[in-house]
C-alpha cells in the first residue's frame, strides 16, 4: 500500500497489489467411502491427501466403475481426464478464496463468471469514508496522470462524506440508528468511483476456476483481474497439482505474467 497527499485531513490510501487467501477446501469422509466400497465389493485407495483431488478421482471412477483398475495414481487418473476433456468430474473439487485489495471494477468483471459463488462487502452497511482505492498501473506510472486521478478520487471521497452527513440529518425521524446509517450510505455510495477498494469471498469448483484462470489470466484480460487469476493459479498449482498441474505461468515482454495450458476448455 502507498499513500498520496490529500487535500483534507486524511491521506489517500492506495493499494497496489491484490491479496488472495485460500480459506477453504474439501475434506473426505473416509468412513462413508469405505462403506460404499464394501457394499459394492470393491477395493480402492488413492495416493493423494488433497480432498478435492480424491473426490474428483472417486467421481471419475464411478463413471467407469474402475476402482482398483487402470491408472493407479491420482495424478495419472486426473491427468487423463483433463487430456480427454472429461471436465464434469472436475466440478466435484471445490475451493474458497477471500480476495482483498481489489476495485469495484474488478468485481464487476468477476461476477460475470456465473459458476463462481461470490459474497461481496456491502457499501450499504460499511462506512466508505476511510476506504482505500485501487490505482491502475498505467495511471500510476505517469506522475501527471497520477495527480489527475488522485484529484478525482479525493473529490468523490469528500462528496461521499458530505452526502452521508446530510442524509443522516435528513433521516433523523428514523428511530433505528442502523437503518438511518444504511439509508444514508446506500444513497451516498452513488458518487464513489469504480476504484474504491472492496473485498469479495469467492467459491468455485475446479472446472469453473480453470475457466476463470484461462480467460482472465490471458494477456488480453484487464491487468487487475489478470493479477488475481495468476495468484489463484499459483495457489491452486501448489494445493492441487493433479487438477492444475498442466498450467504454467509465462512472462510477457513487459514483465507481467499470463497463464497457459495445453488443455483449455476442459
Amino acid at each position: 500500500m502507498s499513500t498520496a497527499p490529500a487535500t483534507g485531513n486524511r491521506e489517500l490510501k492506495i493499494v497496489r497489489e491484490p491479496r488472495v487467501y485460500l480459506v477453504g477446501r474439501q475434506t473426505v469422509d473416509e468412513t462413508a467411502i469405505e462403506r460404499f466400497l464394501a457394499d459394492h465389493h470393491l477395493s480402492w485407495t488413492t495416493d493423494t491427501g488433497v480432498g478435492d483431488e480424491a473426490l474428483a478421482e472417486m467421481a471419475g471412477r464411478v463413471c467407469y466403475m474402475s476402482y482398483g483398475k487402470g491408472r493407479k495414481t491420482n495424478r495419472e487418473f486426473m491427468s487423463h481426464l483433463v487430456e480427454v476433456g472429461h471436465g464434469s468430474v472436475l466440478e466435484h473439487g471445490v475451493w474458497s478464496f477471500l480476495v482483498t485489495g481489489v476495485s469495484r471494477s474488478f468485481t464487476h468483471e468477476l461476477i460475470r463468471h456465473r459458476h463462481l459463488s461470490c459474497s461481496q462487502l456491502s457499501q450499504r452497511y460499511v462506512d466508505e469514508s476511510e476506504s482505500d482505492f485501487i490505482e491502475p498501473d498505467a495511471i500510476a506510472a505517469d506522475p501527471e496522470l497520477h495527480a489527475v486521478w488522485c484529484e478525482a478520487v479525493e473529490a468523490t471521497r469528500r462528496a461521499y462524506d458530505r452526502l452521508v452527513a446530510g442524509l443522516q440529518d435528513r433521516f433523523t425521524a428514523v428511530e433505528d440508528r442502523t437503518l438511518r446509517r444504511k439509508l444514508a450510505r446506500q444513497a451516498a455510495r452513488s458518487v464513489l468511483p469504480n476504484a474504491t477498494e472492496t473485498k469479495i469471498f469467492v467459491t468455485g469448483n475446479a472446472r469453473a476456476l480453470r475457466h476463470f484462470i484461462e480467460l482472465r489470466g490471458s494477456e488480453h484480460a484487464d491487468v487487475e483481474i489478470r493479477k488475481v487469476a495468476v495468484e489463484m493459479l499459483r495457489i491452486l498449482m501448489r494445493d492441487s497439482p493433479a487438477l492444475f498441474g498442466d498450467y504454467k505461468l509465462v512472462e510477457l515482454p513487459d514483465g507481467t505474467l499470463v497463464t497457459h495450458t495445453d488443455h483449455p476448455h476442459v
